[in-house]
C-alpha cells in the first residue's frame, strides 16, 4: 500500500490555527435572512472591526466571517455584489481590495 504524499493533519494545521467566532443575526435587512449574520452596518469612524470583519470599500458595509480573516482571503459583499481580496492596509489593519 502506498502512503499519501501530503499528511492531512499537516495540511489542515494552518486552518485550525484560525480563531472561530459565533455569529448572531445583526438585523441587517438588505440581504436574505439566511445571510444576515454575515453583514452589519458600519457605525462610523469610531467603529472597531474584529479580526473576523472587514469593511467593504464600495458600500461601507461590514462583512463578517465565522473564522478569522487573513491577507489573501477572498470575501463577497452581497449588498453591492463586489468580490474582494483581503490586503494589509495602513498600520497593519486588514482592508478589502475590490477585484470585480
Amino acid at each position: 500500500m502506498s502512503e499519501s504524499i501530503t499528511d492531512p493533519v499537516q495540511a489542515t494545521t494552518a486552518d485550525e490555527a484560525r480563531r472561530t467566532f459565533e455569529l448572531e443575526d445583526t438585523g441587517f435587512r438588505e440581504v436574505p435572512k439566511r445571510w444576515r449574520k454575515f453583514y452589519r452596518h458600519w457605525q462610523g469612524p469610531g467603529d472597531e472591526l474584529a479580526p473576523n470583519e472587514v469593511l467593504c470599500p464600495v458600500c461601507k458595509v461590514v462583512i463578517r466571517s465565522a473564522r478569522e480573516l487573513r491577507v489573501g482571503d477572498r470575501v463577497y459583499c452581497m449588498p453591492c455584489m463586489s468580490r474582494m481580496v483581503i490586503i494589509e492596509g495602513e498600520g497593519g489593519r486588514l482592508e478589502a481590495e475590490v477585484t470585480y
